[in-house]
Protein backbone atom coordinates (compact mmCIF):
# COMPACT_ATOMS: atom_id res chain seq x y z
CA UNK A 1 0.00 0.00 0.00
CA UNK A 2 -0.07 2.22 -1.34
CA UNK A 3 0.26 0.76 -5.09
CA UNK A 4 -2.67 1.86 -7.28
CA UNK A 5 -4.90 4.96 -7.44
CA UNK A 6 -6.82 7.05 -9.13
CA UNK A 7 -6.59 10.85 -10.14
CA UNK A 8 -9.17 12.34 -12.75
CA UNK A 9 -9.52 16.07 -11.88
CA UNK A 10 -9.29 18.28 -15.15
CA UNK A 11 -6.07 20.61 -15.10
CA UNK A 12 -7.84 23.77 -14.37
CA UNK A 13 -9.47 22.31 -11.35
CA UNK A 14 -6.08 21.55 -9.78
CA UNK A 15 -5.18 24.59 -10.47
CA UNK A 16 -8.31 26.42 -8.86
CA UNK A 17 -8.44 23.47 -5.79
CA UNK A 18 -4.55 24.46 -5.17
CA UNK A 19 -4.39 27.68 -5.82
CA UNK A 20 -1.50 26.91 -8.04
CA UNK A 21 0.58 30.09 -9.20
CA UNK A 22 2.80 28.13 -12.01
CA UNK A 23 1.45 25.57 -14.33
CA UNK A 24 4.55 23.33 -14.88
CA UNK A 25 3.11 20.98 -16.66
CA UNK A 26 4.40 20.40 -20.68
CA UNK A 27 1.70 18.21 -21.60
CA UNK A 28 -2.04 18.06 -21.34
CA UNK A 29 -3.06 16.14 -17.82
CA UNK A 30 -5.24 12.77 -18.65
CA UNK A 31 -7.61 11.22 -16.08
CA UNK A 32 -5.75 7.91 -15.34
CA UNK A 33 -7.93 5.75 -13.03
CA UNK A 34 -4.98 3.14 -12.59
CA UNK A 35 -2.51 4.82 -11.54
CA UNK A 36 0.49 2.34 -11.23
CA UNK A 37 4.09 3.03 -10.54
CA UNK A 38 6.81 4.10 -12.60
CA UNK A 39 3.58 6.56 -14.47
CA UNK A 40 3.38 10.26 -14.39
CA UNK A 41 1.22 11.83 -11.81
CA UNK A 42 0.41 15.14 -11.04
CA UNK A 43 1.65 16.80 -8.15
CA UNK A 44 2.34 20.24 -6.27
CA UNK A 45 4.85 21.64 -4.99
CA UNK A 46 6.56 24.76 -3.82
CA UNK A 47 10.21 25.81 -5.65
CA UNK A 48 11.19 28.94 -7.08
CA UNK A 49 11.31 28.55 -10.75
CA UNK A 50 14.81 28.50 -12.50
CA UNK A 51 15.26 31.44 -15.24
CA UNK A 52 15.24 31.10 -18.59
CA UNK A 53 18.85 29.40 -19.24
CA UNK A 54 19.94 28.03 -22.88
CA UNK A 55 16.74 27.81 -24.14
CA UNK A 56 14.64 26.37 -21.45
CA UNK A 57 12.17 28.36 -19.86
CA UNK A 58 10.55 27.92 -16.30
CA UNK A 59 8.97 24.65 -17.26
CA UNK A 60 12.68 23.31 -17.95
CA UNK A 61 14.75 21.16 -15.30
CA UNK A 62 17.82 23.29 -15.95
CA UNK A 63 19.47 23.36 -12.27
CA UNK A 64 17.20 21.32 -11.00
CA UNK A 65 19.32 20.31 -7.71
CA UNK A 66 20.15 22.36 -4.65
CA UNK A 67 21.81 25.35 -5.71
CA UNK A 68 20.48 28.61 -4.09
CA UNK A 69 18.18 30.24 -5.95
CA UNK A 70 17.47 34.03 -6.17
CA UNK A 71 13.55 33.74 -7.05
CA UNK A 72 11.06 33.48 -5.03
CA UNK A 73 9.33 30.05 -4.56
CA UNK A 74 5.73 29.43 -6.30
CA UNK A 75 3.32 26.61 -5.37
CA UNK A 76 3.92 24.74 -9.05
CA UNK A 77 1.77 22.18 -10.66
CA UNK A 78 4.15 19.22 -12.49
CA UNK A 79 4.13 15.75 -13.43
CA UNK A 80 6.71 13.38 -11.61
CA UNK A 81 7.52 9.80 -12.31
CA UNK A 82 6.04 7.88 -9.13
CA UNK A 83 9.06 6.11 -7.44
CA UNK A 84 11.20 7.86 -5.45
CA UNK A 85 14.91 7.83 -7.03
CA UNK A 86 17.47 9.29 -4.44
CA UNK A 87 19.68 11.59 -6.12
CA UNK A 88 22.89 9.14 -5.11
CA UNK A 89 20.90 6.62 -7.50
CA UNK A 90 23.12 4.64 -9.75
CA UNK A 91 19.92 3.80 -11.81
CA UNK A 92 16.33 4.84 -12.24
CA UNK A 93 14.80 1.44 -11.31
CA UNK A 94 15.20 1.86 -7.91
CA UNK A 95 12.10 3.94 -8.20
CA UNK A 96 9.78 0.86 -8.48
CA UNK A 97 10.63 -0.37 -5.37
CA UNK A 98 10.18 3.25 -3.56
CA UNK A 99 6.65 4.06 -4.40
CA UNK A 100 5.43 4.58 -0.50
CA UNK A 101 7.46 5.77 2.32
CA UNK A 102 5.91 4.66 6.09
CA UNK A 103 4.92 8.01 8.04
CA UNK A 104 6.84 6.63 11.42
CA UNK A 105 10.19 6.39 9.62
CA UNK A 106 10.34 8.72 6.68
CA UNK A 107 11.95 11.76 8.53
CA UNK A 108 15.12 8.92 9.57
CA UNK A 109 15.42 6.63 6.42
CA UNK A 110 18.82 7.63 4.11
CA UNK A 111 16.25 7.66 0.93
CA UNK A 112 14.27 10.05 2.63
CA UNK A 113 15.27 12.63 5.22
CA UNK A 114 16.67 14.86 3.13
CA UNK A 115 13.03 14.97 0.66
CA UNK A 116 11.16 15.25 4.25
CA UNK A 117 12.79 18.21 5.23
CA UNK A 118 12.51 20.53 1.95
CA UNK A 119 11.49 18.73 -0.81
CA UNK A 120 7.43 17.97 0.37
CA UNK A 121 4.63 17.74 -1.98
CA UNK A 122 0.71 16.88 -2.48
CA UNK A 123 -0.15 14.33 -4.72
CA UNK A 124 -3.66 14.74 -6.04
CA UNK A 125 -5.71 11.43 -6.14
CA UNK A 126 -10.20 10.80 -6.41
CA UNK A 127 -9.31 7.77 -4.47
CA UNK A 128 -7.25 4.49 -4.39
CA UNK A 129 -7.23 0.65 -5.03
CA UNK A 130 -6.99 -1.87 -2.51
CA UNK A 131 -7.11 -5.50 -2.33
CA UNK A 132 -8.89 -8.17 0.06
CA UNK A 133 -8.03 -11.58 0.37
CA UNK A 134 -11.58 -13.85 0.06
CA UNK A 135 -10.91 -16.44 3.06
CA UNK A 136 -12.76 -19.78 1.47
CA UNK A 137 -16.12 -20.82 3.16
CA UNK A 138 -16.63 -24.77 4.09
CA UNK A 139 -14.46 -27.45 6.06
CA UNK A 140 -10.86 -28.27 5.41
CA UNK A 141 -10.50 -31.26 2.76
CA UNK A 142 -9.74 -34.67 5.55
CA UNK A 143 -7.89 -35.72 2.27
CA UNK A 144 -4.06 -34.86 2.25
CA UNK A 145 -3.97 -35.03 -0.86
CA UNK A 146 -7.03 -32.63 -2.03
CA UNK A 147 -5.44 -30.37 0.85
CA UNK A 148 -1.84 -30.37 -0.72
CA UNK A 149 -3.77 -29.22 -4.18
CA UNK A 150 -6.16 -26.67 -2.31
CA UNK A 151 -2.81 -24.75 -0.74
CA UNK A 152 -1.43 -24.24 -4.41
CA UNK A 153 -4.12 -22.49 -5.56
CA UNK A 154 -3.84 -18.58 -5.17
CA UNK A 155 -5.78 -17.21 -2.94
CA UNK A 156 -8.72 -14.91 -4.54
CA UNK A 157 -8.70 -11.03 -4.05
CA UNK A 158 -11.51 -8.71 -4.12
CA UNK A 159 -10.14 -5.29 -5.48
CA UNK A 160 -11.98 -2.20 -3.43
CA UNK A 161 -12.07 1.51 -4.47
CA UNK A 162 -11.41 3.80 -1.35
CA UNK A 163 -12.29 7.32 -1.44
CA UNK A 164 -13.95 10.46 0.80
CA UNK A 165 -17.08 10.46 1.46
CA UNK A 166 -17.40 13.62 0.69
CA UNK A 167 -16.15 13.33 -2.91
CA UNK A 168 -13.52 15.89 -2.18
CA UNK A 169 -9.71 15.10 -3.49
CA UNK A 170 -7.92 13.48 -1.64
CA UNK A 171 -4.23 15.74 -1.08
CA UNK A 172 -1.87 12.83 -0.39
CA UNK A 173 1.17 13.39 1.38
CA UNK A 174 4.47 12.90 -0.99
CA UNK A 175 8.32 13.67 -1.30
CA UNK A 176 9.89 14.63 -4.44
CA UNK A 177 13.44 13.88 -5.46
CA UNK A 178 15.59 14.61 -8.53
CA UNK A 179 17.76 12.48 -10.57
CA UNK A 180 19.95 13.15 -13.37
CA UNK A 181 20.25 10.61 -15.74
CA UNK A 182 23.35 9.65 -17.41
CA UNK A 183 22.32 12.05 -20.76
CA UNK A 184 22.38 15.05 -18.06
CA UNK A 185 18.61 15.61 -18.03
CA UNK A 186 17.04 15.69 -14.71
CA UNK A 187 14.11 13.62 -13.64
CA UNK A 188 11.54 14.51 -10.36
CA UNK A 189 10.18 11.55 -9.14
CA UNK A 190 8.11 10.88 -6.24
CA UNK A 191 6.56 8.51 -3.24
CA UNK A 192 3.38 8.57 -1.53
CA UNK A 193 3.97 8.87 2.20
CA UNK A 194 1.27 5.74 3.85
CA UNK A 195 0.22 5.51 7.67
CA UNK A 196 -2.09 3.34 9.69
CA UNK A 197 -5.31 2.62 8.39
CA UNK A 198 -8.44 3.50 10.50
CA UNK A 199 -10.14 0.28 11.95
CA UNK A 200 -13.20 0.60 9.39
CA UNK A 201 -10.70 0.38 6.37
CA UNK A 202 -8.35 -1.60 8.14
CA UNK A 203 -10.04 -4.75 7.62
CA UNK A 204 -9.10 -4.50 4.10
CA UNK A 205 -5.85 -3.43 4.39
CA UNK A 206 -3.70 -2.02 7.66
CA UNK A 207 -1.90 1.00 5.77
CA UNK A 208 -3.22 3.72 3.38
CA UNK A 209 -1.89 7.00 2.36
CA UNK A 210 -1.39 9.73 4.62
CA UNK A 211 -3.49 12.78 3.51
CA UNK A 212 -2.51 16.42 4.38
CA UNK A 213 -5.90 18.57 5.46
CA UNK A 214 -6.46 21.65 3.85
CA UNK A 215 -5.49 23.85 6.43
CA UNK A 216 -2.55 22.41 6.72
CA UNK A 217 -1.37 22.52 2.57
CA UNK A 218 0.67 25.75 2.97
CA UNK A 219 3.18 24.68 5.65
CA UNK A 220 3.38 21.25 4.28
CA UNK A 221 4.58 22.99 1.10
CA UNK A 222 6.67 25.59 2.84
CA UNK A 223 10.21 24.66 1.82
CA UNK A 224 11.44 26.30 4.64
CA UNK A 225 9.69 24.72 7.31
CA UNK A 226 12.58 22.43 7.95
CA UNK A 227 11.84 21.29 11.74
CA UNK A 228 11.46 17.68 11.24
CA UNK A 229 9.24 17.68 14.58
CA UNK A 230 6.77 20.49 12.93
CA UNK A 231 6.73 18.77 9.90
CA UNK A 232 5.90 15.61 11.58
CA UNK A 233 3.08 17.26 13.44
CA UNK A 234 1.30 18.31 10.64
CA UNK A 235 0.76 15.02 9.43
CA UNK A 236 -2.82 13.47 11.11
CA UNK A 237 -3.91 9.82 10.37
CA UNK A 238 -7.68 10.13 8.49
CA UNK A 239 -10.45 9.58 11.19
CA UNK A 240 -12.65 6.53 11.01
CA UNK A 241 -15.82 6.65 8.84
CA UNK A 242 -14.70 9.34 6.38
CA UNK A 243 -13.53 7.23 3.75
CA UNK A 244 -16.12 4.74 1.96
CA UNK A 245 -14.73 1.67 0.41
CA UNK A 246 -16.50 -0.20 -2.34
CA UNK A 247 -16.11 -3.40 -4.16
CA UNK A 248 -14.95 -2.33 -7.98
CA UNK A 249 -14.35 -4.96 -11.05
CA UNK A 250 -11.16 -6.71 -11.30
CA UNK A 251 -10.22 -5.41 -14.52
CA UNK A 252 -8.54 -3.15 -12.62
CA UNK A 253 -5.59 -5.90 -11.98
CA UNK A 254 -4.62 -5.51 -15.21
CA UNK A 255 -3.03 -1.71 -15.91
CA UNK A 256 -3.37 -1.55 -19.34
CA UNK A 257 -7.22 -1.18 -18.26
CA UNK A 258 -8.36 2.51 -17.55
CA UNK A 259 -11.61 4.56 -17.86
CA UNK A 260 -14.60 5.33 -15.08
CA UNK A 261 -15.82 2.06 -15.51
CA UNK A 262 -12.69 0.97 -12.77
CA UNK A 263 -14.06 3.00 -9.82
CA UNK A 264 -17.88 2.27 -10.03
CA UNK A 265 -19.00 -0.48 -7.79
CA UNK A 266 -20.02 -3.42 -8.32
CA UNK A 267 -23.74 -4.16 -7.94
CA UNK A 268 -26.14 -7.16 -6.94
CA UNK A 269 -24.82 -9.96 -8.82
CA UNK A 270 -21.74 -8.56 -10.55
CA UNK A 271 -19.05 -11.08 -11.32
CA UNK A 272 -15.65 -10.02 -12.06
CA UNK A 273 -13.66 -13.12 -11.32
CA UNK A 274 -12.68 -13.62 -14.69
CA UNK A 275 -10.04 -11.35 -15.03
CA UNK A 276 -6.83 -12.03 -13.34
CA UNK A 277 -5.98 -11.12 -9.67
CA UNK A 278 -2.36 -10.02 -10.77
CA UNK A 279 -1.66 -6.62 -9.11
CA UNK A 280 1.28 -5.27 -11.63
Amino acid sequence: MCGRYATARARQELLDEFQVQLDATEDDLQPDYNVAPTKQVPAILTRAPKPAKDGKDAKGSQGAGDAEEEAAAVRQLRTLRWGLVPSWAKDLSIGSRMINARMETVHEKASYKRAFARRRCLLPADGYFEWYTIQEQGDEPADPAAEQKKGKRKPQKQPFYIHPNDGAVMAMAGLYELWKDPEGEWVWTCTVITTDAPDDLGRIHDRMPMVVERERWDAWLDPELTDTEQVRGLLVPAMSGTMSAQPVSKAVNNVRNNGPELIKPLSDGDSSGKQSDTLF
